[in-house]
């Protein structure tokens, strides 16, 4: 494999500690990559010569931030078809998804595709190297490979999780009963996904998840038997993903349903551990937290969707300081209308400070952190890259990613601080700049130690012929329901 240098960046922020305020943040830094993996890293008047001799390609990064790749901890690709849809402009979740259900019915393989390249193309431009997906529908022929060979083609790391619905309208659940499948056929080809394609080993680009919906859209039985398939694959790492706790409705639901809340409901499946991440969590209560805690169960936060589709704030700050892992997520695209990663870690961190004023006098008083009265403290720039970042990578399973170390897989980006957005910004704090003052593109990130956007061009598939192709499929996909 080849090599690369990057040399002479102003700001290397290595988020390298487990603390966000205590990871190395390097000035005038290289980093040096051999085989996919961080070789070195340092100040680079103290890099070797023999490894800047050696560089088969060097990219001169004065006046760049590098940060680790973002991590994406979860998504819904194919809904960048249905981005801004009228008619679902307003709803809150349940109503949205009975409106675009009849929508999604009428996905195929070529549409699975092509919104996934589009989705990961937004994601690599705003510096994210490493993505969950899930796919939870399978109309038309549609397969999880449409989205793992789309992934490979514009080489993005990727967790595909093999998504499911089973419980239609007929049973009590809330998806029409023309998007769900037959839980046999869902548990045999996770199995068949599993075996043909998860990757255990350090620095892998593709691993696979079981990820069935939500409560509301599958079985008691389904939740079972997918946790003991995956747990089936000891040592492997197939970990299981699921939505739960996302809104009002949900709990009703999960209440009158089961007459446990959402996690006590995951507590009885079996649904709480390492090896499990939850997206959304916004109405997780106190037990609920610590639950999690205890049991190092995984949160992906996705501040967009929630604030679009009206869900609440997540309470991120508590979930932290209880130990509960937690990542980031842009959720659907068409749940958010958007897949920028740097964007998504902003509104984290604006959306838990405007969060604690809303709370009440109790839950507030008297609480410190970092040694500051919490209040714009809530969250700072840091907080909010790491959670994008090293949390990401926590909630995600992997430790080859997250973080910038030697041994580690060569995944960063690198962001031009001389560009308009950090004007008046960088030169004071190249690193909460990148949150504070602007939702940057990357000028490069690199995946696996390829360079896959270069001087902010997508360098791996073609984005002009891409997005022409996405937006007559768009189109085609709203007119057929």
């Amino acid at each position: 494999m080849a090599s690369l240098l990057i040399h002479r960046a102003t700001c290397i922020a290595t988020f390298d500690h487990a603390d966000p305020a205590r990871g190395r943040e390097l000035q005038d830094a290289s980093l040096f990559v051999r085989d996919n993996l961080i070789e070195w890293i340092g100040p680079s008047a103290e890099l070797p010569a023999a490894l800047r001799d050696a560089a088969d390609e060097t990219i001169d990064a004065r006046g760049h931030l590098v940060v680790p790749g973002l991590v994406n901890t979860h998504h819904h690709m194919y809904q960048s078809l249905t981005r801004a849809i009228p008619g679902e402009q307003n709803a809150e979740l349940f109503g949205w998804l009975r409106g675009l259900y009849p929508i999604w019915r009428g996905l195929t393989p070529e549409m699975v595709q092509v919104s996934t390249q589009v989705a990961m193309a937004e994601l690599l431009m705003s510096g994210c190297t490493t993505t969950s997906d899930h796919l939870y529908l399978y109309p038309n022929g549609v397969r999880l490979e449409d989205s793992i060979e789309a992934a490979q083609a514009i080489g993005m790391r990727f967790v595909a999780t093999r998504g499911s619905m089973s419980v239609g309208q007929s049973q009590g659940g809330l998806p029409p009963d023309s998007v769900v499948e037959r839980e046999d056929a869902i548990l045999k080809d996770s199995q068949r996904i599993i075996e043909t394609w998860h990757d255990a080993s350090h620095g892998a680009m593709l691993q696979i998840a079981l990820a069935p919906c939500s409560p509301f859209s599958v079985s008691t039985g389904l939740m079972k038997d997918s946790a003991a398939l995956a747990r089936s694959f000891k040592g492997q790492g197939v970990r299981l993903h699921t939505h739960l706790a996302e809104n009002d409705h949900d709990i009703a639901y999960s209440l009158e349903k089961f007459n446990r809340t959402p996690a006590q409901y995951a507590q009885d499946l079996g649904w709480l551990g390492d090896d499990v991440w939850h997206a959304h969590c916004v109405k997780l209560d106190d037990d609920g937290i610590s639950l999690f805690a205890a049991s190092r169960t995984g949160v992906a936060h996705c501040p967009c969707s929630n604030m679009r589709l009206a869900s609440g704030i997540a309470p991120v700050r508590r979930m932290l300081d209880a130990g509960v892992p937690v990542g980031l997520g842009v959720d659907g695209s068409a749940s958010n209308d958007g897949a920028h990663m740097v964007a998504e870690a902003r509104q984290a961190l604006l959306l838990a400070r405007v969060g604690r004023a809303m709370q009440p006098p109790e839950l507030r008083e008297g609480k410190t952190f970092l040694g500051c009265d919490l209040g714009p403290a809530e969250m700072t720039a840091r907080d909010a890259l790491f959670i994008a970042t090293r949390g990401g990578a926590q909630v995600l399973g992997r430790s080859d990613v997250g973080h910038l170390a030697p041994g580690l897989c060569a995944d960063f980006a690198l962001f031009d601080l001389r560009t308009l957005g950090f004007a008046g910004g960088a030169v004071h704090d190249p690193v909460a700049s990148l949150l504070l003052c602007a939702s940057a593109q990357a000028a490069y990130t690199v995946v696996n130690g390829r360079v896959v956007v270069r001087q902010g061009q997508l360098t791996t598939v073609g984005l002009g012929p891409l997005l022409e192709k996405h937006n007559r499929l768009a189109l085609q996909l709203a007119m057929g329901s």
